[in-house]
């Protein structure tokens, strides 16, 4: 277990990203669900991750219903605010989000301190739960001037209340993480698919930023959104249909890995926890298979050889173990 920053909220080395527990991309039952969950407790997980954004809070609902059989004290728990969900009187589903979902309620973008409060709150009533331990402001990419005047300070309130033991962001970009890392007095930032095997952006100033201020980082989209989980015909990178050249170096990296006994999944997700200014990495899936598959990449080792053969064919290999 590692702290998040200087607070006292700890988190595993790897953790279970419950997007797709809110049926991202396709259905899932809850009962696969919450056999998804109990997996990732079999295998020494204890740190989950989930926003009211996954599947118009269902993720939020899913999550919480399977937590609730373990101990409070035993787990660490993270939710997001800045969309809140209001009812809607639509039909159809939630796929132009990318979730098969009923659309019964829509987003709004709040990041007022009012809308922190009220989106919590929902978050914990959605969850079961008496409390979570980290927040994060959620893609405030388009939001910032309210994200950093309101929807911050709101945090550092419900910290210093003890409402909550660690504040952050959670973004799919490097550049206004590392403004939160500078200007702010965040514990921890969630980067999401930009320190992997195909994109490094986060190595050039919020990973070094970060760890000479004791912030601590949380990678998810280790997998590119699946690229580096199977590349292939039909494979997606960013929640898109992957270009050309960025799977034909996937495809490279896979040979080089399968040459070196290991698997792609494994040395992608050992190239993010290899970084020393980050806490843990974020796996997500969908049921108890790909839960275990992923415990057991990320504790299989990676031959020094793939690392130094991805250095001298001029791949990235970034903090990778050399």
């Amino acid at each position: 277990m590692t702290a998040l920053g200087r607070t006292g909220v700890q988190v595993t080395p790897l953790g279970l990203g419950a997007a797709a527990l809110g049926n991202l991309y396709a259905p899932v039952s809850d009962e696969q669900a919450h056999a998804a969950v109990q997996a990732a407790w079999e295998r020494g997980i204890r740190y989950f991750d989930t926003a009211p954004h996954y599947g118009l809070g269902l993720s939020e609902r899913r999550l919480g219903a399977a937590l609730r059989s373990f101990d409070r004290a035993s787990y660490t728990l993270s939710t997001k605010v800045g969309r809140r969900l209001e009812p809607a009187d639509g039909t159809g589903d939630d796929r132009a989000h990318g979730y098969a979902v009923p659309a019964t309620h829509r987003r709004v973008w709040d990041f007022s301190a009012d809308g922190v409060r009220r989106s919590l709150e929902a978050s914990l009533d959605r969850l079961g739960l008496d409390r979570v331990d980290v927040v994060y402001l959620h893609d405030p990419d388009d939001h910032a001037e309210q994200a950093f005047r309101e929807g911050y300070p709101a945090l550092e309130r419900l910290r210093a209340e003890g409402v909550v033991g660690a504040i952050g962001a959670g973004m799919n970009q490097a550049g206004m993480l590392t403004r939160f890392v500078r200007d702010t007095d965040v514990d921890v930032v969630l980067c999401a698919g930009r320190y992997t095997l195909l994109d490094q952006s986060a190595a050039e100033a919020l990973l070094p930023e970060a760890l000479r201020r004791g912030v601590s980082v949380v990678v998810g989209g280790a997998f590119n959104s699946g690229l580096l989980a199977a590349p292939g015909p039909g494979a997606t990178y960013d929640y898109t249909r992957a270009p050309r050249r960025l799977l034909d170096r996937a495809l490279r990296l896979k040979a080089a890995a399968e040459r070196h006994g290991t698997t792609l999944r494994a040395a992608a997700l050992a190239f993010c926890a290899a970084h020393p200014a980050v806490a843990s990495v974020l796996a997500g899936a969908r049921s108890a298979a790909e839960v275990h598959d992923c415990a057991e990449q990320f504790a299989t080792p990676v031959p020094d050889a793939f690392w130094q053969e991805l250095r001298a064919d001029g791949l990235p290999a970034g903090e990778g173990p050399p």
